[in-house]
């Protein structure tokens, strides 16, 4: 770094000091002046819902908050201690808010499940209820910090607006702005409070929470009308579609309604964007950041908590991404399209994991320190080593690094080991664990190196993903293949595993899926190497992109599915990632998907 960078820095971060210390009037002059504002952000990695079935059953991005973290940390380079780790809730915050009999019930399953969807073997109550209360103890401090500071601060997990006082429902199990809004009043905060809620859903849970507060003010933009609110809300029903001019007119009339107020909280929801199955509207994405930098310059010189809300779109995770940019920055630049948060976010850990760890010699087959260099040698040989790089003790302390292992912890498995053989189709890594009493399988892979398409590359030969301890349900229907309900790790095992070829200096990766859901889990960075085949499969994810995964691997498996008007049978064949498409590769698979049509036929007895 240079003279002048350093110089530069250095006036910066005396400047964000600077700010910190100002009387509020003087924050939006320094602001302009330096182009960023700090924005207490609370995150934490468990955040995310230990519930491995819930993207299939709802539709969201459970790593959500770990993307934009990552994001905002790896990517924009903010500062670390913005970032900022939640307390769990207190009950006794949360009891000014739900009830007694209420909140036993959170501790049963069955209430979970129904909020969330899912079927109750797949719901551990005591590490989903850690996440529920991570969140609101993230939103009360984060309401705190707000009124103390009079500027903006973050949360990225909450806006539970569905929480009724003795009720929970669509993904809600707390009302965490109600038990801020509690929390605050309980400490001697009287005054106006405003509530601008984004959500494409109305608040009916908040209403219900706040309908005593006489001086709590809510707004909604909803893209659903679900009748009468408890309470007093300014709610704004908008027509279904509606696109980014009609809503921002819209939002700007709320605004113009909304009371004087010293803090207001803002739920930033994703689930306007257009596609979003469940918000119903039509917004963009930069629709949505014009959206946060109004309401953010209508909050300006006041304290403001903003919170994610819905979101069940692949974009959901940008909406949010965005409201931090629009905070912290001011910024209409969009999330860059080709950043891939899992991605960067391994790629970041595998940078600082040597290979001296990954390849470190078993506990089990520790050294005997008095032994001849020849014995050291003799039994470092016999130490089973994945692709001869990768010991047990190296794959469970990057599956620990990476995230993997505390996951599975999560879901209620203890006591983790890693084996590594030989298998008849490759080389095997198999991961146990212990639940109820027995060891379970919870992963296992094949792998070898082969030629694809004249390369030398990393084969999968074989990967099952297992939870044993779920089961399968009317919400969570067996794929074809499938034993047992996965473990929800599908993105983080195709990760580590390109991460794997990178580190054995091969040309890429290569699979041949026996079905579309495997295929459709790569699809971001695996083609088919041959040409007409990824040419059919790009025409099969265009003409029934609006089913489910899920719905279509199931129509696949049973003949369902027509190619030009005929049955069509799925087509096991290579895919690769690495290898480069010529000119002439893409002409081609142009062509094949410009010539096909295909169609889901209904069961049989079905119209």
């Amino acid at each position: 770094m240079s003279l002048f960078e350093r110089v530069g820095k250095s006036a910066l971060a005396a400047g964000h000091r600077a700010r910190g210390r100002a009387p509020a009037w003087a924050r939006p002059l320094l602001d302009r002046a330096l182009g960023s504002v700090d924005v207490p952000t609370w995150y934490h990695p468990d955040y995310r819902l230990p519930i491995s079935g819930i993207a299939a059953s709802s539709n969201i991005e459970p790593r959500r908050a770990d993307f934009v973290a990552w994001f905002l940390l790896e990517k924009m380079r903010v500062r670390a201690e913005l970032v900022e780790s939640p307390e769990l809730a207190e009950y006794d915050d949360v009891r000014r808010v739900h009830d007694d009999e209420f909140l036993r019930s959170l501790m049963m399953p069955n209430t979970l499940a129904r909020i969330y969807a899912s079927d109750p073997a797949d719901v551990p109550t005591d590490e989903v209820m850690r996440s529920v209360r991570l969140a609101v103890g993230g939103t009360v401090a984060a309401a705190r910090r707000a009124v103390e500071t009079r500027g903006p601060t973050m949360n990225l997990a909450g806006g539970f607006h569905h929480a009724a006082p003795a009720a929970g429902g669509a993904l809600c199990p707390l009302n965490d702005i109600a038990i801020a809004v509690a929390a605050l009043r309980a400490g001697g905060f009287d005054r106006q409070i405003a509530i601008i809620d984004l959500d494409a859903h109305p608040p009916d849970g908040t209403a219900a929470c706040l309908a005593n507060d006489e001086r709590v003010w809510i707004g909604s933009l909803s893209g659903s009308d679900w009748g009468p609110l408890v309470g007093d809300v300014d709610e704004t029903v908008l027509p279904e579609g509606c696109d980014d001019a009609h809503y921002l007119m819209a939002l700007r009339g709320l605004l113009d309604r909304m009371p004087p107020s010293a803090l207001a909280f803002v739920i930033a929801g994703g689930d306007v964007l257009a596609g979003d199955k469940f918000g119903l509207l039509g917004t963009t994405l930069e629709g949505v950041r014009r959206r946060d930098l109004l309401v953010a310059r209508r909050l300006r010189g006041r304290g403001s908590v903003w919170l994610p809300g819905g979101g069940y779109t692949d974009d959901a995770w940008r909406a949010l991404a965005g409201t931090a940019l629009a905070l912290f920055w001011r910024s209409e630049r969009p999330v860059p399209a080709d950043y891939d948060p899992l991605g960067a976010h391994f790629s970041s850990i595998a940078a600082r994991i040597g290979l001296d760890e990954l390849g470190q010699i078993d506990a089990d087959d520790s050294l005997d320190l008095e032994s001849e260099l020849s014995a050291l040698n003799s039994r470092a040989r016999r130490t089973p080593r994945l692709l001869g790089l990768w010991t047990r003790g190296g794959v469970e302390f990057a599956l620990h690094r990476y995230g993997v292992l505390p996951h599975i912890r999560r879901l209620g498995y203890r006591r983790p080991r890693v084996e590594v053989d030989r298998a008849t189709a490759g080389e095997r890594l198999r991961v146990f664990a212990q639940a109820d009493g027995d060891e379970h399988l919870l992963a296992e892979a094949v792998f070898d190196r082969r030629e694809v398409a004249d390369r030398d590359m990393l084969f999968l030969n074989w990967l099952t993903l297992r939870n044993p301890r779920a089961r399968f349900s009317t919400t969570r229907a067996p794929l074809p293949g499938q034993d047992a309900p996965g473990l929800g790790i599908a993105h983080e095992a195709l990760e580590l595993i390109l991460e794997m070829s990178r580190r054995l200096e091969l040309a890429g990766v290569a699979y041949r899926p026996s079905y579309f859901h495997t295929a459709a889990v790569g699809k971001a960075d695996f083609r088919f190497v041959d040409p007409e085949r990824q040419g059919r499969f790009e025409a099969l994810l265009r003409d029934l992109a609006g089913h489910p995964v899920e719905e279509i691997t199931r129509a696949l498996a049973e003949k369902r599915v027509t190619l030009d008007g005929e049955p069509y049978e799925w087509e096991p064949d290579y895919m690769a990632m690495g290898l480069p498409a010529s000119e002439d590769d893409r002409a081609r698979a142009a062509t094949a998907r410009d010539a096909c049509r295909f169609e889901i036929v209904a069961p049989s007895g079905q119209v």
